[in-house]
């Protein structure tokens, strides 16, 4: 395993986070534009889609560059 390695912690904040800022953008859509009520709904509902997506974007990318770190140590040892 690289030095950095692979940490649950980093890659649970940095996914929720990601999530987060989503939900945030969402929120505030709504809030600016002040829409109707069924136009509200599916921004909040397109943002819950997109927090979730956003997580596994995320996630998917930490843990790919982590295998990738791994790979590339055991290459380079004897």
């Amino acid at each position: 395993m690289s030095a950095r390695g692979l940490s649950l912690g980093r890659l649970a904040v940095f996914s929720l986070g990601a999530a987060a800022l989503v939900l945030v953008a969402a929120t505030a859509l709504v809030w600016i534009i002040k829409p109707s009520q069924g136009v509200a709904l599916t921004i909040v509902l397109l943002g819950l889609v997109g927090s979730v997506a956003a997580m596994g974007f995320v996630s998917r990318r930490m843990v790919a560059r982590a295998i990738e770190s791994d790979a590339e140590d055991e290459k380079r040892r004897p």
